[in-house]
């Protein structure tokens, strides 16, 4: 099985921009030394500890960096962008890393309101129309359109496969329809990941692109030399999510200074739901974990999202979960 590595370029207390991205480069640079297939990164905005806003020039940053390693978006918030400027930046990017580029497709505003309207310079699309533009973005991708008006350049004839990214029914439902490769969110968003695998496994239809199914599930992986230390350095993963409950959206801090106990019963509720796909303890344990998980419920790539504090134990938690995947 492919495993991959989701980065959210999350800002550690203390930490500047400048170390948060060097952090990444680091993380990256291991993960393809550790054979992890692709290292994506999210495109969200107005959060002081997620800092991938300008998603598209973090990943040529970070495939810089690199040798081989796929990298690319999980994902490019769609309705923040013209087709044609995705288009030419993911074209760039290609052209400058050849046939190293992802181009992960969401429809969510990835920020608040406030921020999508400023994005979108105040015009809020609430039947946004999501499908047209996959396939106006394959448009200035293919070679087909070099007689347009309008073109793509870099872009047009690129290597660029494009992923569809989601939570619900509904991006199933399409992705099997456009026969695109599926990543479902389950590293915050779980709850409809069983109906979502059934519906795009049961609908999807064969395209140029892709012959049959091909399903990521991201999830959270917290990996320690102990059980108890994995469970002890998850504490900040949940703190995050604690912290998006409440709207406190302020850089990432250590396990020393979680405070979960302040939160209600609700509260907690929540953070649990959305923390449910978490895998969290050492190699034995984790593996033992995934494989009753997947074996009815299997996918072709984890992707991996790692939230710890400290980078050498971050580095390390991808270090163990690369031999959960190759140990046999």
């Amino acid at each position: 099985m492919n495993y991959s590595i989701l980065d959210l370029a999350y800002v550690m207390k203390g930490d500047t921009f400048t170390q948060t991205f060097e952090k990444s480069a680091l993380s990256i640079q291991l993960a393809e030394d550790l054979g992890y297939t692709r290292y994506w990164v999210s495109e969200h905005h107005n959060m002081a500890n997620v800092i991938s806003s300008a998603t598209s020039i973090l990943i040529g940053y970070l495939a810089s960096k690199t040798k081989k390693i796929r990298v690319g978006s999980g994902g490019i918030m769609l309705p923040n962008h013209t087709t044609l400027s995705v288009a030419e930046q993911f074209g760039t990017l290609d052209a400058m890393y050849p046939n190293r580029i992802d181009l992960g497709l969401g429809r969510a505003p990835g920020t608040d309101a406030l921020t999508a309207q400023r994005l979108r310079r105040g015009i809020l699309d609430y039947n946004y129309p999501f499908e047209q533009h996959i396939e106006e973005l394959e448009l200035y991708f293919s070679i087909e359109n070099a007689q347009s008006k309008v073109r793509a350049l870099p872009g047009e004839g690129a290597n660029v496969p494009l992923y569809m990214l989601g939570s619900s029914t509904d991006s199933a439902y399409l992705s099997a329809k456009l026969g695109l490769p599926y990543a479902f969110a389950g590293h915050f968003a779980p709850a409809q990941f069983f109906a979502a695998h059934k519906i795009y496994h049961e609908n999807f239809q064969p395209s140029e692109r892709l012959a049959k199914p091909y399903m990521l599930l991201c999830a959270n992986f917290i990996l320690a030399d102990t059980v108890e230390e994995a469970h002890y350095l998850s504490k900040t993963m949940y703190q995050s999510f604690a912290n998006i409950v409440t709207d406190h959206r302020k850089p990432i801090v250590s396990p020393e200074e979680t405070s979960l106990e302040n939160l209600s019963k609700e509260q907690l509720a929540v953070v649990q739901n959305m923390t449910a796909f978490s895998f969290v303890g050492d190699i034995g344990t984790v593996k033992s974990d995934l494989e009753q998980f997947l074996r009815p419920n299997p996918v072709d790539e984890i992707i991996v999202s790692t939230n710890i504090y400290n980078l050498q134990k971050k580095l390390h938690s991808y270090q163990l979960t690369a031999e959960v995947f190759n140990t046999k």
